[in-house]
C-alpha cells in the first residue's frame, strides 16, 4: 500500500421575496445549519490542500469538515499531508483503468462514497466527467493562479500562467476561486485577491507569492463563506450573503 493512501481504486430554488421573482437560483445554496462536507481533489504536492488543513487547525474552517482527499497519482504528497491530519486519502489512477470511461465510474464512485457537499479542485490535473459537473453544479470549486478572466483557460495552469504574466508585463495579478461548469476557468467567480508583480520577479518567485498571499487565503474564506450560507449563484453570478434569510 502506498505510504499516504488508504486504499488504490482500481434543480431550481423558490424564493419567497418578490426580489427574486424573476431570477434564476441556482440549486444548491448550502444552508449553513449543519458542517459542510468537504471533499479535496488533488495531483501534486497539496499545498492548498495543507492550507486548508491549516485553517481548519486554526478555527477558520469551523462550519467544515475535510473528510476525504482524492488524487490521482499514488504517489502524490498531497496523500502524506492528508494522511497525516487524519484525512482519509484515496488513489483513483487512470493507470489502473482499461480506458477513461471506466476511471471515470471509479473516480465518481469514490467522490459520492464520500457524500461531499462541496468538491475543492486543488491542483487537480484531471477533466471531471461531464456526468459529475452536472450532478454536481455550484457545488464544485476550483482555485486558480491570476485574476480570471486574464491567463486562464485551456493550458493555463502551473508555472505556464506565471510565465505568460510576466511575459505580457502586467503589474498586478492573483488567484481566484470560482465554481466549475463545462467550461475551462468559466464558472462563476466566487472570490479574488490581487498580488504586485515586481521588479526581478521569475515565474517560481512569482508563484509562491501568489500561493501565499492569495491563493491560500482565498481557499479557506471562500469554503467557510459556503460552509456559513452565504454563497448562492443568482443568474450565473456570485451573490454573498443569506438569501434565505427572514425580515
Amino acid at each position: 500500500m502506498t505510504a499516504g493512501c488508504d486504499k488504490i481504486v482500481k434543480d431550481k430554488i423558490a424564493i419567497d421575496n418578490p426580489v427574486f421573482d424573476n431570477l434564476v437560483i441556482d440549486n444548491p445554496v448550502f444552508d449553513g445549519k449543519r458542517k459542510l462536507r468537504v471533499l479535496v481533489c488533488v495531483s501534486g504536492g497539496g499545498t492548498n490542500l495543507q492550507a486548508l488543513i491549516d485553517a481548519k487547525k486554526a478555527g477558520r474552517l469551523a462550519n467544515t469538515e475535510l473528510v476525504r482527499v482524492i488524487s490521482n497519482k499514488a504517489d502524490a504528497y498531497a496523500l502524506e499531508r492528508a494522511e497525516k491530519a487524519g484525512i482519509e486519502g484515496i488513489c483513483v489512477s487512470p493507470k489502473n483503468f482499461a480506458d477513461r470511461e471506466a476511471f471515470h465510474r471509479a473516480f465518481l464512485s469514490a467522490v459520492e462514497e464520500a457524500e461531499p457537499d462541496l468538491i475543492v479542485l486543488a491542483g487537480f490535473l484531471v477533466v471531471l466527467p461531464a456526468e459529475m459537473i452536472s450532478r454536481y453544479r455550484n457545488r464544485i470549486i476550483n482555485i486558480h493562479p491570476s485574476l480570471i478572466p486574464s491567463f486562464c483557460g485551456k493550458g493555463f495552469y502551473g508555472l505556464k500562467v506565471h510565465e505568460e504574466a510576466l511575459a505580457r508585463g502586467v503589474k498586478v495579478t492573483g488567484a481566484t476561486v470560482h465554481f466549475v461548469d463545462e467550461g475551462t476557468d468559466t464558472g462563476p467567480i466566487i472570490l479574488q485577491k490581487p498580488v504586485a508583480v515586481q521588479e526581478g520577479d521569475t515565474p517560481e518567485s512569482l508563484q509562491r507569492r501568489v500561493m501565499e498571499e492569495a491563493e491560500w487565503v482565498l481557499l479557506p474564506k471562500a469554503i467557510e463563506l459556503i460552509a456559513s450560507g452565504l454563497v448562492s449563484v443568482v443568474e450565473g453570478r456570485v451573490l454573498h450573503g443569506n438569501l434565505f434569510k427572514s425580515g
